[in-house]
Order: structure tokens, then C-alpha cells, then sequence
């Protein structure tokens, strides 16, 4: 499942989900976060039920990228119980993500 999050949210569905949540940090204008979005839809759907992915606009949740320190984007982050487990800066293949999510 993919979900947009926003400051108000973000405690909801991240913090207190059953599931992995991978939250992508993006922008509009960014060309690198445009070739990763159908990637993450893609993975969203093959793992429905198992990983909700969550997209943060940093142009409308500007709050929220500056909790989490992000100063490049894309940024993917992965919560696991409401804990942060693992970040990955800049594109990446869809496979290299799934890893990125298994091995935290």
C-alpha cells in the first residue's frame, strides 16, 4: 500500500504500524525522485499487506524533513515498530530497496 504522509499523519500511520513502513522523502522537481516513484508503487503493490510504502513531500512537509535531518533527496527511510532501522540516500533499483527493507 502506498499512502501520502504529512506532519499530522505521520505518528498514525508510521509510528505506530504493525508493518515495515518505508518512507520515501521527495519532491516534485526532483529528477531522481521521479524515476523512483514507480519503482516504490510497484513494490507497494507486490508487498500489499506485508510493507506500506509512505511518501513525505519536503515541499509541503517541510517540518518532518528537517525532524529527520534529510538534506538530499530522495531519502528513503525504513521503520520497523515505530523505530527508524535503516537509510538509503538517492535512487535506487526496486531490488536494492526490498534488501535495504529485509536485511533491517
Amino acid at each position: 500500500m502506498e499512502i501520502q504522509l504529512t506532519n499530522d499523519n505521520f505518528k498514525e500511520k508510521v509510528m505506530n504500524s504493525d508493518i515495515p513502513v518505508l518512507v520515501d522523502f521527495w519532491a516534485p522537481w526532483c529528477g531522481p525522485c521521479k524515476m523512483l516513484g514507480p519503482e516504490l508503487e510497484k513494490l507497494a503493490e507486490e508487498h500489499d499487506g506485508e510493507l506500506i510504502v509512505g511518501k513525505v513531500n519536503i515541499d509541503d512537509e517541510e517540518d518532518l524533513a528537517a525532524e529527520y535531518k534529510i538534506m538530499s533527496i530522495p531519502t528513503m527511510l525504513v521503520f520497523k515498530n515505530g523505530v527508524q532501522v535503516a537509510k538509503k540516500v538517492g535512487y535506487a533499483p526496486r531490488a536494492e530497496v526490498l534488501e535495504m527493507i529485509q536485511n533491517a
